[in-house]
């Protein structure tokens, strides 16, 4: 009787917990189709006339290829697409002005993504001629639009998604151009080499998030594979791996600084609280390696500097990006 008591209660936990598994599936699931990058569509808008009145592309990998949206809507992702560029749509006191660095580009018989960094030129009609150095950027989340500011740009990106799985790694193809000069580009001053150089890096991490009742966002470090590309690989390595490392890594070998917690104001990832305000995310600590996560964070970035700056020509090919449960 006690053997069977127990069978039945571990088969209604057993019941009760398929969702969860479905649910986290269906994460996966849709990360890893839309990184295929084989699907694409475009926003074509008109830009304002008093920075020249040029039509810009914005480019996202999902849909037709050969399907365009045009007007200055702001970007709402479809059902099921986590995914999100920093291609987006700004309206800064009036001026309508776009930025795309991520592109759709040839491979084989399909496409992959090129993430770039460089300079997007804006000639104000009798007023003055901006210069910005614009970084590119590919991760799962959210980047509303239309950007209002030019104030603190990386704080308007919402970073990752629910879920409580535990991968092994991201996988992916991949192709690189790295270490070029990092160049200032705030739109306010000349273009200045800075002579340094400058890295891409790829960033997967888990957390284990909660909300304070003052709104502020904490969370707990669970799983960590972040790796910035200090080489180039001028031909495509395919099925390449990041490894995520559970818990506490800083006493690990290939522990780097860059690795660390993201506990500090400028640079720690943002997401809105309970009442729907932004706010950081505080990284308190590293958790222990059997903690279940409640988000996964994943970004493509061409550089590792701060807004403003960067190596200009730095590029990233990637292809078929997965995420290995």
């Amino acid at each position: 009787m006690r053997r069977t008591r127990l069978f039945v209660l571990t088969a209604v936990l057993g019941f009760f917990c398929l969702p969860d598994i479905h649910a986290q599936q269906s994460v996966v699931d849709a990360i890893n189709e839309y990184g295929k990058f084989d699907q694409w569509s475009r926003r074509e808008i008109k830009e304002s006339g008093v920075i020249g009145g040029n039509t810009k592309y914005l480019y996202e990998f999902y849909g037709d290829y050969g399907t365009t949206f045009t007007g200055k809507t702001p970007y709402k992702a479809p059902e099921g697409y986590l995914w999100r560029t920093n291609n987006v749509l700004a309206v800064v006191a009036g001026v309508c002005k776009t930025n795309n660095t991520v592109f759709p580009e040839k491979r084989g018989r399909g496409y992959c993504a090129r993430i770039e960094t460089h300079i997007e030129e804006g000639n104000a009609v009798g007023i003055i001629n901006m210069s910005v150095t614009c970084q590119g950027a590919m991760l799962i989340g959210k980047l509303p639009e239309p950007i209002t500011g030019t104030k603190d740009p990386l704080s308007r990106v919402l970073y990752g998604v629910p879920f409580t799985g535990r991968p092994k790694a991201l996988r992916m193809d991949i192709k690189a151009d790295v270490g070029h000069e990092v160049v200032r580009g705030t739109g306010f001053s000349p273009l200045k080499k800075m002579g340094y150089p400058d890295y891409p890096e790829i960033i997967v991490i888990l957390q284990k998030r909660w909300e304070e009742s003052d709104g502020s966002v904490h969370a707990l470090r669970v799983g960590t594979a972040i790796q910035r590309i200090e080489e180039n690989i001028p031909t495509w390595i395919n099925d390449y791996e990041m490894t995520i490392e559970y818990g506490d890594i800083t006493k690990k070998p290939f522990y780097k600084d860059y690795m660390g917690l993201k506990n500090n104001p400028t640079t720690a990832y943002h997401a809105l609280n309970s009442k729907g305000k932004n706010v950081i995310i505080k990284e308190d600590g590293w958790a222990a390696p059997d903690t279940v996560p409640t988000h996964m964070i994943i970004i493509f970035l061409t550089s590792c500097g701060e807004a403003f700056y960067g190596g200009v020509g730095n590029t990233l090919w990637i292809d078929n990006v997965e995420v290995v449960m």
